[in-house]
């Protein structure tokens, strides 16, 4: 039986690693182990960092609601309990829009909400 040998495989998987480690520094870039335990670690935070900024933006979300309710004197907790109990649609995502860029509409959604319980 012939001698099959792997170059051609071999060089295209050290080619596509390497390119994924384009733009590191040093020999992280150049050198198929240095970039492959690179691209691996990095491929590994980046899948954190995806799931890291869905829970940074829910507590953004949060803290921007909880500081509206402060200023119509009612807390987080309360508010949203009140809010989900009346039947409200909108997520934290939008509720926080809304106390940013429209603070009347968000007195008058907290007025509603306290005379419906």
């Amino acid at each position: 039986m012939a001698r099959i040998k792997s170059g051609i495989v071999t060089r295209k998987r050290h080619k596509r690693m390497l390119k994924l480690a384009k733009g590191f520094y040093g020999r992280r870039k150049s050198t198929y182990k240095n970039a492959a335990e690179s691209v691996e670690r990095a491929l590994a935070n980046a899948y954190v960092g995806r799931k890291n900024r869905k829970r940074d933006f829910r507590r953004l979300w949060i803290t921007r609601i909880s500081a509206a309710c402060a200023l119509n004197s009612i807390n987080y907790s309360k508010f949203m309990g009140l809010y989900l109990k009346s039947g409200g649609k909108l997520n934290r995502k939008m509720l926080s829009e809304i106390a940013i860029h429209d603070p009347e509409y968000f007195s008058s959604l907290v007025k509603g909400i306290r005379l419906s319980s």
